[in-house]
């Protein structure tokens, strides 16, 4: 099993599950494996936006339009814009599709036990809302997005990949 977490192999599950805007805002965990490639890829638009707030209306905004969208976003962003996810993904049932940076969690380490106390409050915060959520911490976690990301557009709910180490290039 590989202690790694390509950023190639996201970048094709998400392309494959059919999702081609990406709104960020940059963040250090997901830059150099995932946001650097997205920007140059040519099958994806990014779409950068100044508040994660901001990015979940324009995800339920694409939704509308029959767009499949992604939020890349580290976890104090996810934090910053609860209330937007609460009554955007949630109350109105969007799909957002979300993934989440956990900045400076230790590999290896479960979220909830993080030395970190921003990291450690992500999980029970988003099963207080509902909200479905993953950890993508190695190579073999990452076959859940596919799966994750149709689930949230068959069933009109939010989902939250969290990344659990920074993506290698």
């Amino acid at each position: 099993m590989s202690s790694s977490l390509p950023g190639p192999a996201i970048i094709a599950a998400v392309k494959s599950a059919g999702v081609r805007f990406i709104m960020s805002v940059p963040d250090i965990v997901s830059s150099e494996g995932l946001l650097h490639p997205i920007a140059r890829d040519p099958d994806l638009r990014l779409i950068r936006v100044c508040k994660e707030d901001e990015a979940i209306g324009i995800s339920a905004g694409l939704t509308a339009c029959g767009r499949r969208s992604m939020l890349l976003i580290q976890h104090t962003g996810l934090l910053d814009s609860i209330n937007a996810l609460r009554a955007v993904a949630v109350e109105y049932g969007m799909p957002v599709c979300l993934m989440v940076g956990l900045l400076e969690k230790e590999p290896g380490v479960a979220p909830t036990k993080s030395a970190r106390f921003g990291v450690r409050i992500v999980e029970p915060i988003l099963d207080a809302m509902g909200i479905a959520h993953h950890l993508l911490e190695t190579e073999v976690d990452v076959p859940i997005l596919l799966e994750a990301i149709d689930r949230a557009y068959v069933q009109s709910k939010p989902v939250v990949m969290m990344l659990g180490r920074r993506p290698t290039p």
